[in-house]
């Protein structure tokens, strides 16, 4: 929705079609799609979006992630639409979700433009027949993640020392246990990290489930230090929260990464690890420096801004290349 209403300020009229609407409600019917690839709801998916767009002319099909999305319906939106292209900021040429994107990979090829935001992905797209792939940057949006004012009372009930924002994964339990073990005042918001093995002891430090708009935005904006993990089967080498963090005034603190060093200049715009141990130094060291957490996450704010790291810079930047 983010990107829709990025369009929408850029000027475009946007109809919003959302597939999930598609989607059966029973979990082993999920599982099944999930496994199969979506190949069972094709007909359904094709129906739901003819009976919207059949009478309709567009200059852009846009398909966001697009797991559900066959050969079949890329043709029929071509039948409404000048160009039809597809976002993807997850990974659907890695091996992470099994069968899942079998029907986005056997259509690749009917796509006018791909966009990706990893190169490993970009160079298996073409492998596997894209006509044209784009990578870009993982975006902040201007309007979720501009800086709040505020309030005592936000600060209250939002403050931290160190936050992480994000679900629960298999490498993450050890990892909070880990820093919460080297006495690292942690926040953590996010769902499932009751799954962890860890969880007696990440417990004391989680908030609460998964937050959105102004909560996380207030939640990431009142932490001197916000982490940046990644994910390892989405083979990230940096994620959205790379740009929201600094965008929202907070103090970046990521794993290090040829793409997080190619973005900003470590020490002086971020800090980066290595290892957690390397991450509970680091975080130790800023909890006693103010001032340079301030200077360097104003710095962290430039960088996104000057990059163009939003989501209105980056659409436009597809838009041409269509």
């Amino acid at each position: 929705m983010m990107r829709a209403r990025a369009l929408q300020r850029l000027g475009h009229a946007v109809k919003i079609l959302n597939l999930n609407e598609c989607h059966p409600e029973n979990i082993w019917a999920r599982r099944i799609n999930n496994w199969t690839g979506y190949r069972l709801m094709q007909q359904k998916v094709g129906n739901f979006i003819s009976k919207r767009v059949s009478t309709e002319h567009y200059d852009v099909a846009w398909v966001d992630s697009g797991p559900m999305v066959g050969s079949s319906i890329i043709e029929l939106l071509h039948n409404s639409a000048l160009k039809v292209v597809n976002y993807n900021n997850d990974d659907p040429t890695g091996g992470r979700d099994g069968r899942a994107w079998d029907t986005f990979k056997a259509a690749i090829s009917s796509y006018d433009l791909l966009v990706t935001v990893r190169r490993d992905t970009e160079s298996e797209l073409k492998k596997l027949g894209a006509r044209r792939v784009l990578r870009v940057w993982m975006s902040c949006d201007e309007v979720e993640h501009q800086q709040r004012e505020i309030t005592l009372a936000d600060r209250t009930i939002w403050g931290s020392d160190v936050v992480f924002v994000g679900s629960w994964m298999p490498e993450r339990g050890e990892f909070m246990a880990a820093l919460l073990r080297s006495k690292i005042p942690l926040a953590i918001y996010g769902n499932f990290w009751n799954k962890a093995a860890q969880w007696t002891e990440i417990k004391q430090a989680w908030r609460g489930p998964a937050i959105y708009g102004d909560d996380y935005a207030k939640a990431i904006q009142c932490s001197k230090i916000a982490l940046g993990l990644l994910s390892r089967g989405n083979r990230d080498k940096h994620t959205q929260r790379t740009a929201e963090i600094p965008a929202l005034g907070a103090l970046l603190c990521a794993e290090r990464t040829d793409e997080h060093l190619d973005l900003f200049l470590e020490g002086k715009e971020a800090f980066f690890w290595n290892d957690v141990n390397e991450c509970a130094r680091t975080c130790s060291e800023l909890l006693a420096d103010e001032d340079r957490r301030r200077t360097v996450a104003k710095a962290g704010a430039r960088v996104i801004a000057e990059r163009g790291l939003r989501n209105e810079v980056i659409l436009s930047t597809i838009l041409r290349e269509l």
